[in-house]
């Protein structure tokens, strides 16, 4: 991931803590528990406590959490007048998110696992026939709960707009509030570390503490931050629609994940975790070259990227791809064969999965690569 910030002065570069979005990776580590093994005794405790109304209204969202971050916990970064700020409470992050348009709010929310509106000359699917087919489509192959929450927010957007801020307003009620007031205190210390990097150091120096993954890459005529990352793309933090700039924000539950927000017409953003927990131990050799071998090949790799964060049908790793339905089998095959994957038949659908207990003996290395 590319994000060109040549000639960007050091001032609009933002280390800042939002609510929300902590708020979406505590919720991505409930629906996820495995990419979070160091969080284990949290997630019982939480899971535990919440009550059967909430946990049942989770389970109808979870698509916006469980297989990366949705944009729409970033709703500062769409709106040119918050600076690349985010909130300072959730109330605060929560009436940003209001601002933000029915297309821009219900694009960004189907995007994850229904739509694409990071590709070039994409149609909102409130407007476009074709995208609400697509964005249907997709939200079929991820069972029912996900279809009607999918025809909900196309068919009446305010109502689940309202029914959604009601959601994360409960969630601060029964468990978020007191993890904010615990993990609030640790992102505002690293906040004031990296502002000092920044200022002492530059951006250079800063970047150098957020993630080996982040570097600041200066050419001749062109400076960029490279974003080491299965996935690829690039933006600009020069955009005159948007404030210009980027936004950095540190998170207490993202390990292992690092996430960047490069969607046309926002503000980039990059997700950098706080936190990581020790290596997990190694597994047998044989085991290793077994499935070593099976991972030689980019293009299975790059698969893996996308089965590790949720379950795919072989047609829609295929269009993720760009290749043909049956070349995208027959890679499944061959991971399936090395016992790296997990098989499910959800209706006339087959899923796939990355099975994260058995990468995760391959070493933290591999398994944070998949994950980033």
């Amino acid at each position: 991931m590319l994000i060109d910030v040549t000639g960007l002065p050091p001032e609009r570069v933002v280390f800042a803590a939002s609510p929300l979005t902590e708020l979406g990776h505590a919720l991505h580590v409930l629906a996820q528990p495995k990419h979070h093994p160091g969080l284990h005794g949290w997630v019982t405790a939480t899971a535990a406590g919440l009550k059967p109304d909430l946990a049942d209204r989770l389970c109808d969202a979870d698509f916006l959490w469980t297989t990366g971050i949705s944009d729409i916990f970033d709703a500062f970064a769409a709106l040119p007048d918050t600076g690349g700020r985010p909130g300072a409470t959730l109330k605060d992050d929560l009436d940003l998110l209001d601002r933000l348009d029915d297309e821009q709010y219900v694009s960004a929310a189907l995007e994850l696992a229904c739509s694409n509106y990071y590709a070039p000359n994409s149609d909102s699917p409130l407007r476009d026939p074709v995208a609400r087919d697509r964005a249907l489509e997709r939200a079929a192959a991820r069972g029912p709960r996900q279809l009607q929450f999918a025809h909900r927010m196309l068919s009446d957007p305010q109502d689940v707009r309202a029914w959604l801020r009601r959601l994360f307003e409960d969630c601060e009620e029964a468990f978020f509030g007191d993890v904010w007031r615990r993990v609030g205190f640790q992102l505002a210390t690293d906040i004031r570390h990296k502002n000092e990097l920044l200022r002492h150091k530059g951006l250079r120096g800063a970047l150098a503490e957020v993630s080996p993954a982040v570097t600041l890459e200066e050419e001749a005529a062109s400076t960029r931050i490279r974003v080491d990352k299965l996935s690829s793309g690039r933006t600009t933090a020069l955009d005159p629609a948007v404030a210009p700039g980027i936004t950095l924000l540190p998170s207490a539950f993202g390990w292992p994940h690092l996430l960047v927000l490069a969607a046309p017409g926002w503000r980039p953003v990059i997700h950098y975790p706080i936190d990581s927990p020790e290596a997990a131990g190694p597994a047998s050799l044989e085991l290793i070259e077994r499935r070593l071998e099976a991972l030689a090949h980019p293009m299975r790799l790059r698969m893996c990227r996308w089965l590790a964060r949720s379950a795919c049908t072989t047609g829609e790793l295929a269009a993720e791809h760009n290749i043909s339905a049956p070349e995208a089998s027959r890679h499944i095959k061959v991971l399936k064969k090395a016992g790296l994957i997990t098989t499910r038949r959800r209706g006339r659908y087959v899923l796939h999965q990355l099975d994260l207990t058995v990468v995760a003996r391959l070493g933290s290395d591999f398994l944070e690569g998949v994950l980033r």
